[in-house]
């Protein structure tokens, strides 16, 4: 996963604040916007590393929901938070989406999270091939992890490999926005897919 280190002003008030990332504040301010997390949920991070958005789920779900993270990277140190179960693993691992489930005692999540991205070669093709890679792993999950009804936070960088996955994705939501915080970094691709009512794994309608 890409890991940024920009010291801007996010990056100084997040140090002030305690959250482990400038990226909190993002979903903060998606959060503002469209209220997808709500107290008692039961919520997925996807490439969690380093726990920015953890922290800030698992204070709007509350100590009766829960918040399970997974990394490639271990968060160091771990996040010690009661709400919050977090582990090392690939989201390509065919086993992942079991210790998931395990982690939510054999529910599906009312809110699936993705700020994940690809670690950036700076050559055009490879980043993007790696990009699509990323957003087909989590595609795959979303039917096995999201319970219908459910809603999701995707992080996409452009590029016509990701709009192709992106489309596929939107079709499985009744309601569905691209938006773009104010806090992201001055100068990004990203773009933030907010997708609520998953219509289930069932053939997505016309």
């Amino acid at each position: 996963m890409a890991r940024y280190q920009r010291k801007d002003t996010y990056h100084q008030k997040a140090k002030r604040e305690g959250f482990r990332s400038r990226a909190a504040y993002k979903l903060e301010e998606l959060q503002r916007a469209h209220r997808m997390l709500r107290r008692g949920q039961r919520v997925v991070d996807l490439g969690c590393w380093p726990g920015g958005w953890l922290q800030v789920a698992a204070r709007l779900v509350g100590p009766r929901g829960r918040v399970v993270g997974v990394d490639k990277a271990a968060l160091d140190p771990p996040l010690d938070l009661a709400n919050v179960i977090a582990f090392q693993a690939d989201l390509e691992e065919p086993s992942v989406a079991k210790r998931i489930l395990g982690a939510l005692d054999g529910r599906q999540a009312d809110v699936l999270l993705c700020d994940a991205a690809p670690k950036l070669t700076g050559i055009r093709a490879t980043d993007r091939a790696h990009e699509e890679r990323l957003l087909e792993a989590v595609e795959a999950l979303i039917p096995l992890l999201l319970q219908p009804g459910g809603a999701m936070i995707l992080k996409i960088l452009e590029g016509p490999e990701a709009s192709a996955v992106e489309k596929r994705i939107r079709a499985r939501f009744d309601k569905k926005k691209a938006t773009r915080p104010d806090s992201s970094r001055k100068g990004t691709t990203e773009r933030y897919l907010v997708a609520s009512g998953y219509r289930g794994p069932t053939e997505p309608a016309d």
